[in-house]
């Protein structure tokens, strides 16, 4: 019977010191497409490792393709990270799930381990792969095909091609040095089966052309989810995540907007865990401040944070609670959400107890493990959306 005992123990053991399944989140990858007829391209991978605890982060090596000159960085410092390639079963025991025996990875060795309560690890891997299948030459023009399982994702053409085709909606931006860069966000749960043709044009001179209306949507990875409170409050708490990357910066603006009032706000920055100093300025105390707003604002929320120095960033998480009696409020005895989103990833979360009935923008919809109803709207054009939802009492 002990022996019996000990070989139960023995086997369970094992699962109950499993690693934590791998996890991330904010992942962008860039497509440098090399010179015509090389099949290389190189890549500019931005990840963030999210599974608390974590002391590495594993990225897959496609099957097909060759990878070379691999560079690895932590984004909040800029500074080099040390890293190694390593099998599929170094890579399960680190945590990552499902892959197959001849799946290779680099490894990376965090900074720091991921700090807890949505902290992260943001990575920057830079590498370049060869492929004849996904990029190649056909005729006078170059083709780049490959299903892109990242949301988020930009090619750039060699200098001096043009764009012919593509079959997947993306804006088509200059880059500063005349390059063509096709960029998307993709809202769809599948891959992005993406397909582009180019030609080769005339030379492009630098452009100098300034515009919002021409920033790159898929690069941005500002979030906000908004928790709403029991609607006869007008009240619901957000959270809103944001990258801080400029140079010499060293503060956020939250403005508030007139006919909403704000209450408890607190920030966090999610690189080290460590919380961020805050304060409410009003009227002319904004402006002695030194708080730059738009006109009319009449109450900001500050946060303030060490200086960004060059090559780095700061990934803040800040949190607040609104009230807002013009637009969360009930209606003919319906929950009335109405609210214009700017951001390219928002989601609402409904109070418990309330169903969903109307979303005028469509949103993917989940249920949370405490029954309440989540909807994730995500808008890959640089412009806003304006939500309507309604819910009734289950």
């Amino acid at each position: 019977m002990r022996r019996l005992l000990a070989l139960i123990l023995c086997a369970a053991a094992p699962l109950a010191a499993q690693t934590p399944a791998q996890t991330e989140s904010d992942a962008y990858t860039r497509y440098e497409l090399l010179a015509p007829g090389s099949a290389k391209f190189r890549i500019i991978y931005e990840v963030t490792a999210a599974t608390a605890g974590a002391t590495a982060y594993y990225n897959p090596i496609r099957k097909g393709s060759v990878a070379t000159d691999e560079h690895v960085y932590d984004r909040a410092t800029g500074k080099p990270l040390a890293f190694d390639v390593v099998g599929q079963a170094v890579a399960k025991a680190g945590g990552v799930r499902g892959g197959d025996s001849t799946q290779t990875y680099i490894r990376v060795t965090l900074a720091r381990p991921v700090p807890a309560n949505g902290g992260g690890g943001r990575v920057l891997i830079v590498k370049t792969y060869e492929d004849a299948k996904s990029y190649y030459v056909d005729g006078a023009d170059i083709v780049f095909t490959r299903p892109l399982g990242i949301k988020r994702n930009a090619i750039v053409l060699p200098a001096g091609f043009d764009l012919v085709s593509c079959n997947y909606p993306s804006q088509v931006l200059e880059e500063p040095d005349g390059r063509l860069s096709i960029s998307f966000w993709n809202a769809t749960p599948a891959e992005a089966p993406l397909t582009l043709r180019a030609r080769p044009g005339k030379s492009r001179a630098s452009s100098s052309i300034a515009s919002l209306r021409l920033d790159e949507r898929a690069h941005q990875n500002r979030t906000i989810v908004y928790w709403l409170q029991q609607p006869e409050t007008h009240a619901f708490d957000l959270y809103h995540d944001y990258t801080e990357s400029r140079p010499g910066v060293s503060t956020y603006v939250n403005e508030v907007r007139a006919g909403s009032t704000v209450a408890k706000p607190s920030a966090r920055n999610l690189d080290t865990g460590e919380d961020i100093p805050w304060e409410v300025l009003k009227g002319a105390d904004i402006a002695k401040g030194g708080i730059h707003v738009g006109a009319g604002t009449q109450e900001a929320v500050v946060f303030r944070f060490p200086a960004i120095q060059p090559g780095g960033s700061t990934r803040l998480r800040m949190y607040e609670t609104y009230t807002d009696t013009a637009r969360y409020k009930i209606v003919d005895g319906q929950l009335y959400w109405d609210r214009t989103f700017g951001r390219p990833a928002n989601a609402v979360v409904l109070p418990a107890g309330w169903r969903l009935a109307n979303s005028s923008i469509p949103a993917t919809v989940s249920e949370l493990p405490d029954g309440r109803v989540r909807l994730d709207f995500t808008n890959p054009r640089p412009d806003e959306i304006a939500v309507l939802v309604t819910a009734r009492r289950r």
